[in-house]
């Protein structure tokens, strides 16, 4: 699918990833430097009365931006001029997201192209757990 020529409305193209490992979130605190236990270590989230990791709802938020990138990742002057997430769900390990997004914009303005998105990560119940807006751009 070329972005760029997408219609208002049009579905993209899901990007699904692995389910979530404790591997995976320690690679994320050391990539961060964050390595607060609530972030990272289920047992001690349940101790100060979360649900669930704090980190995999930043890993959630970050799957977004990835969505966003995959879909100019076939055009070299692009990038992503906006992205806005918002947490709204826990994701546990062994959750296995789905990103979705449609076209809500798609312009021309001074010589620049813009596709606005409407995304979301979905886990494997179809429960969004991060939703946001992306506005890719194109110099010519």
């Amino acid at each position: 699918m070329n972005i760029w020529n997408a219609a208002v409305g049009e579905a993209l193209i899901p990007f699904v990833k692995p389910p979530i490992t404790q591997e995976q979130l320690r690679r994320y605190a050391d990539a961060s430097g964050d390595h607060n236990p609530i972030h990272i270590d289920e047992e001690a989230a349940r101790r100060v009365g979360l649900d669930g990791v704090i980190a995999h709802g930043m890993l959630s938020m970050a799957f977004l931006g990835q969505f966003a990138e995959q879909q100019i990742a076939d055009t070299p002057e692009a990038f992503v001029a906006q992205l806005k997430v918002r947490f709204s769900g826990m994701v546990h390990l062994g959750d296995i997201l789905t990103c979705l997004g449609t076209v809500t914009a798609n312009a021309v303005s001074d010589g620049q192209r813009t596709v606005t998105i409407e995304c979301w990560a979905q886990n494997q119940k179809g429960e969004k757990v991060t939703s946001g807006e992306a506005i890719l751009a194109a110099n010519p």
